[in-house]
């Protein structure tokens, strides 16, 4: 497997809305990700916009509007909800997207992307914690 790489950052793209507004964009650059066959593609690089906040329900979704990832299409949403009756003190963290790969590219190349990037968000979350 692989060894686990940490992304380089996200930062606010100037002239788009406030952090947390609707409209923001924000950049993420990332490692070289590696692939089935054990090249290593191009560092992660994508725009994400804000297009929907409800802090009541505890939920968001973002649009991916640039990228080299393979995505097209990209819209995602997260919610935030209270944990179940086993981890009273947690949440659960539910992250849903729809998605088509870019003409070119095989539903599995984008599936070996989609996966570095959640373990990568995972392995955040476990150390923040």
């Amino acid at each position: 497997m692989a060894e686990q790489q940490k992304w380089e950052g996200c930062k606010h793209l100037d002239g788009s809305p406030a952090p947390g507004q609707l409209g923001c964009i924000r950049v993420i650059s990332g490692p070289a990700i590696p692939s089935d066959d054990g090249t290593m593609r191009p560092g992660i690089s994508a725009q994400e916009k804000l297009i929907m906040i409800d802090p009541t329900e505890r939920c968001l979704s973002y649009e991916i509007i640039e990228n080299n990832l393979g995505f097209k299409n990209y819209v995602a949403t997260m919610k935030v909800s209270s944990g179940d009756n086993d981890n009273q003190n947690g949440c659960v963290i539910d992250w849903s997207y729809i998605t088509d790969p870019k003409e070119g590219w095989k539903p599995e190349d984008l599936f070996c992307i989609m996966k570095s990037n959640m373990d990568s968000v995972v392995k955040g979350m476990e150390e923040a914690s």
